[in-house]
């Protein structure tokens, strides 16, 4: 009879700390962060990370009377593993998962976000079928084609005839030669592809292939962070010398590495959506308050992707005061329009994706430092892939 007591006596205690418990869960808003710390791609996370936590430290870890608790956690760009340590996450009843480096990364975790209901924030994978693979994908970053689209007419406009494509062989650099080759030949262009590996890449066979086809440019995608290893074997190769321009996406010269380049990327032409000396206030601030929390490194179009990703986040919070169902969270971010560092942008709601301001920009030197120096704008773009669909 104690016994049966006993137990009835800690069931009504269990009972009775159950709505305490419950409110206090209701309190916390955990944001699954999962990026590639370590590998190749370890550049990608870094950033991401650190303008995540930049903006946290600028607007508090209280949105809607909500506690923010941020959960890092390391893929080592492994779609299996980004797949497993999402359903972990859900499972411990994240509100939003965030991060995914590459488009594998995001793929893989789409089928547990649809699942779960839980909002998937794409804060750098690039190609443009992400958003479609779940209805929770919402992209804070960029696609691919945004950038490549604007650098091919520009190609076309300023005397290219023949044009090259070395593109990283996996989604997006599939989507940047694909997009190039039917703008560029559509302008009256002719196109050569050429495709690298994605995993430890040699660029030099694939450049001088380039080389041998004598043309007006070489158009390159390689993933952020690779950009280095490929200026290096173009100088290697005299190519620098050879009169054939260098154009791509602004992967190649990102901000993270371009001072380690060299003088041989002066003169680079690319087009992007960020640069470190885009000239806005914003921007200013935002370089100047990076560096200051990150030992002075240079924030780049990758650490923008995760600083917008955390005002979506936390606005999306504010809209629905604090609810964490995914559907209202996603339904808040729709339509949703700030000024970023990298000017204004907003979530088209049709699609999910970010649109931005494209900008073409010159290597140059400034103040002694290397910089993507904006020269052109091409205001409002939307992923023109989708675009095209409509």
């Amino acid at each position: 009879m104690q016994t049966i007591r006993r137990r009835l006596l800690t069931l009504a205690a269990a009972c009775a700390l159950a709505p305490g418990l419950a409110l206090a869960q209701s309190d916390t808003v955990k944001i699954g962060l999962i990026l590639p710390l370590t590998g190749p791609f370890a550049s990608t996370g870094r950033q991401v990370e650190a303008a995540v936590r930049l903006y946290m430290q600028q607007n508090g870890s209280t949105v809607a009377g909500k506690k923010i608790e941020l959960v890092v956690k390391d893929d080592t760009s492994a779609p299996d593993i980004a797949k497993r340590i999402a359903q972990e996450m859900v499972n411990d009843k994240v509100a939003v998962l965030a991060g995914f480096g590459l488009t594998p990364l995001a793929l893989a975790v789409a089928p547990v976000a649809t699942q779960a209901k839980v909002p998937e924030v794409v804060m750098a994978a690039g190609t443009s079928t992400i958003t479609e693979a779940s209805p929770y994908i919402v992209r804070s970053s960029f696609t691919v084609a945004q950038s490549v689209v604007p650098m091919a007419e520009w190609a076309a406009k300023n005397g290219m005839k023949k044009v090259v494509t070395i593109v990283t062989d996996f989604a997006p650099g599939i989507d940047a030669e694909k997009v190039f080759s039917e703008s560029f030949t559509k302008a009256g262009g002719k196109v050569e592809n050429v495709r690298v590996p994605l995993r430890n890449p040699d660029f030099a066979p694939f450049l001088q292939r380039a080389a041998d086809e004598k043309p007006d440019a070489i158009f390159v995608f390689v993933p952020s962070g690779a950009g280095t290893q490929l200026m290096k074997q173009y100088a290697e190769r005299g190519l620098d010398k050879s009169g054939i321009k260098l154009i791509g996406t602004g992967d190649m010269t990102d901000d993270d590495i371009l001072n380690d380049m060299g003088d041989v990327a002066l003169g680079v032409i690319t087009a992007q959506f960020y640069s470190a000396a885009h000239p806005s206030a914003e921007n200013k601030a935002f370089v100047d308050a990076f560096k200051k929390a990150n030992k002075g490194m240079r924030p780049n179009f990758m650490a923008v992707g995760g600083y917008d990703g955390m005002h979506l986040i936390y606005e999306a919070l504010k809209k629905t005061n604090g609810n964490t169902d995914g559907d209202a969270l996603v339904a808040a971010m729709k339509s949703m329009a700030w000024t970023s560092p990298r000017g204004p942008i907003s979530i088209d709601p049709a699609t999910r994706d970010i649109v931005q301001n494209i900008y073409v920009r010159k290597v140059e030197k400034v103040g002694g430092e290397l910089y993507n120096v904006e020269f052109a704008t091409i205001p409002n773009v939307k992923d023109p892939v989708k675009a095209a669909k409509q």
